[in-house]
């Protein structure tokens, strides 16, 4: 199997990946943390998607959960004051998924136990404070937040040092956070309102391949064609069209690919929002025809996104099928980090979809994944190995959107390279 072959070489070119790695993001940013996505289908393992606040702390391995505090402090203390006591935690304003307040009550905990005062907040002004029930009964509460003289006050009486947002700015709340003194990390401005997948995936492929040259193995392994369509109106036939003759240029793309590499497999594309997270505006098709007959549904289902947004720019993407199995049916890996720290992951799995559809969709349930078995047996984990490496790459890959941005994290100190 090729995560075997990856994982023999990983092991025997392991100081020389860690020393490219170090060398790579010596001069980056890398955000408080990052959930990836990967797919493996045997002959690639890829990243498909990077989230900047990512939900799903509820589904790591209790194993790698008791590790998180001790990194959380290590990351704290590395990029700002060892003096630092207080932090908010702000989230979502919806209350509708109960399992995302299960997510927020995990990582408040982690970050509690770490050592720090925390206050889950939102950002919005009510009077007095909520108490949510999660979907595990547990009771959250949250207050909401303001800015008051260029810092951030959360209630009446609580001025965080760090907010750490688990809310993914699908809007930009620039009311609330321009001008704000408060370091936030994630920055607001790498929020989902202005980051673009597109860029994410041409770093990522990049990096990829440096990484495929370090390991003496073909880029394409680790790399996932991503191509964008811009200023799309997809109430236009003829725009319709134009985003139906980009897939199909696409497609014979990834069949030449495929016949260099004797693999016989059809070609599929996703085609995904340019911007967003949560699974929404992700639809795979198999010839521009697929396309062209896009019933008003489906239309609808790629031109709205989070918060009633409309969308008008999409990425066509790979469709790298998912090979990786569980007794539930076909998975795919997330990995979760903490700055360059692998924290945990799980595999997300689905009874109703298939290899070659997307699993991040109402129905997927969730099965271990402990990336805290590499620190006990790292020659016994080829799973974790390859994975964690893949979701290092794309976190490297945040780490020059960052710097492309020109995105500032107040208060960040940038220190030697400790992964």
């Amino acid at each position: 199997m090729l995560q075997n072959e990856l994982h023999e070489l990983l092991v025997g070119h392991r100081q020389s990946i860690i020393q490219w790695f170090s060398e790579k993001r010596k001069d980056l940013v890398l955000p408080f943390y990052t959930s990836v996505d990967i797919r493996d289908s045997s002959k690639k393992v890829v990243s498909v998607d990077a989230n900047l606040y990512p939900a799903g702390f509820n589904n790591i391995c209790p194993a790698d959960m008791e590790n998180i505090p001790s990194i959380i402090r290590q990351y704290i203390e590395a990029h700002y004051s060892q003096d630092l006591r207080k932090i908010a935690l702000l989230t979502e304003e919806h209350t509708s998924n109960l399992y995302y307040w299960d997510n927020v009550y995990a990582l408040s905990n982690s970050i509690q136990e770490a050592g720090y005062e925390v206050r889950v907040a939102i950002p919005k002004v009510f009077k007095g404070n909520a108490n949510i029930k999660s979907a595990s009964g547990r009771t959250i509460t949250v207050y909401p937040s303001q800015k008051n003289q260029n810092h951030l006050l959360v209630g009446e009486d609580f001025e965080p040092e760090l907010v750490i947002s688990n809310n993914d700015f699908s809007q930009s709340y620039e009311d609330w956070g321009q001008g704000l003194e408060t370091p936030i990390n994630p920055a607001r401005e790498m929020g989902w309102y202005q980051r673009k997948k597109s860029s994410h995936f041409k770093f990522y492929n990049q990096v990829a391949s440096e990484f495929a040259g370090v390991l003496g193995v073909d880029p394409w392994t680790f790399q996932v064609r991503t191509e964008k369509v811009s200023e799309l109106n997809l109430d236009d036939s003829s725009e319709v069209e134009r985003l139906a003759e980009s897939v199909g240029k696409l497609l014979e793309t990834i069949a030449e690919d495929y016949r260099a590499r004797q693999i016989d497999e059809a070609p599929v594309v996703f085609i995904k929002n340019n911007s967003g997270t949560y699974g929404l505006g992700v639809i795979p098709v198999s010839s521009p025809k697929d396309v062209i007959e896009w019933n008003s549904k489906t239309k609808k289902q790629m031109k709205v996104s989070k918060g009633k947004k409309t969308v008008n720019d999409l990425i066509l993407q790979e469709g790298v099928r998912s090979d990786l199995r569980t007794d539930v049916g076909s998975a795919e890996p997330t990995i979760y980090m903490i700055g360059c720290e692998l924290i945990g992951g799980f595999l997300r799995t689905h009874a109703e979809k298939g290899p070659q559809e997307s699993l991040n969709s109402p129905g997927a349930v969730f099965k271990k994944l402990c990336v805290s078995d590499l620190k006990v047996k790292p020659e016994g984990s080829p799973m974790e190995n390859v994975y964690g490496w893949v979701a290092r790459l794309s976190s490297l890959a945040i780490g020059l959107e960052i710097q492309e941005m020109g995105v500032q994290f107040k208060g960040f100190k940038k220190t030697a390279p400790g992964c």
